[in-house]
């Protein structure tokens, strides 16, 4: 029996951030002169992945909490940087409107997004790729997320760190082949390497190859912190010290880099429409917003090939 399509799981801020910094507002604005970049690149993004991978479902994460305090909690570096003087996230002033218009642009199609209070869009897409019957395709410029893939359960990363024209395919030989350890070790991994854009520290001198080479011996921070109080484990004594000084922070990192599967969710419809759920309120939404050509070669790549 042929398999069924793929699930794409999208992660929506990953997306409209991308498109937002990879269109000139220039290039895209209303006729009131409002910038519309970032929505348009974002549905001319979903338009690629619907025409290429032919899903025949979709849900759309959202970051209802891009900063959960139980992450915080846990470790207070956690995206501190991002952290605006007022309060809330970072984000380009011209952004912030463009938000909600994609939430409008994706009722009118039928498209389903969702999102969760206290967790970020990363939980949202964890907790659907393991509820979700499978395939599933994430798509994300996340590196977190290489975590989600399972082979035996079909779920991929479809990475697109170089853009959805060039997006990486990737199952758990992808991630062997890329950081030295199994998708399922991602989190100890990033934990241990650090991550700048999320406020990581990671422990001081262990980079990429230290940290593959110790969740290749050990199996994992379980097994590395264990190893410490084991005085025949093998360390050598600089990098004996140096993990023993990060202890605290090894204990906790894991938990917040750990994508959590078990938000909870409410029901969703999941199908992937092949015609506008309201095209009236479309067309007018691509007029006002001057998004006609975006709205346009979305609507063609869900009615599917010509």
């Amino acid at each position: 029996m042929a398999q069924r399509p793929p699930i794409l799981l999208i992660d929506s801020p990953s997306l409209y951030f991308r498109a937002y910094f990879g269109i000139p507002e220039s290039a895209a604005k209303t006729p009131e002169g409002q910038p519309v970049n970032a929505v348009r690149g974002f549905l001319d993004m979903l338009a690629q992945l619907v025409r290429t991978r032919r899903p025949d479902r979709m849900v759309c994460a959202l970051d209802y909490d891009w900063r959960p305090a139980w992450r915080v909690e846990l470790l207070p570096s956690y995206k501190a940087h991002r952290l605006a003087p007022e309060g809330g996230e970072v984000v380009p002033d011209t952004l912030s409107p463009q938000v909600p218009m994609i939430l409008e642009v994706l009722a009118a199609l039928g498209i389903t997004s969702v999102g969760a209070t206290g967790y970020e869009a990363d939980d949202v897409l964890g907790t659907l790729s393991v509820t979700q019957p499978g395939p599933a395709e994430v798509v994300s410029g996340d590196r977190d997320l290489f975590q989600l893939i399972d082979d035996a359960r079909g779920v991929r990363l479809l990475y697109v760190g170089r853009g959805v024209a060039k997006l990486d395919d990737c199952d758990d030989a992808a991630v062997r082949a890329r950081y030295g350890v199994p998708a399922d070790r991602y989190a100890d991994f990033a934990a241990l390497r650090g991550d700048p854009s999320d406020g990581l520290p990671g422990v001081p001198g262990v980079g990429e190859k230290t940290a593959a080479r110790l969740i290749e011996r050990y199996g994992g921070l379980p097994g590395i912190l264990a190893a410490l109080d084991d005085g025949d484990a093998g360390f050598a004594p600089g990098l004996r010290s140096k993990l023993a000084a990060a202890r605290d922070y090894l204990a906790v990192a894991p938990k917040v880099v750990r994508v959590a599967t078990d938000v909870p969710l409410p029901e969703l419809p999941t199908a992937l429409p092949t015609a506008p759920k309201d095209p009236d309120r479309l067309l007018e939404l691509a007029q006002r917003w001057n998004l006609a050509g975006s709205c346009r070669r979305l609507v063609d790549a869900l009615a599917g090939p010509a």
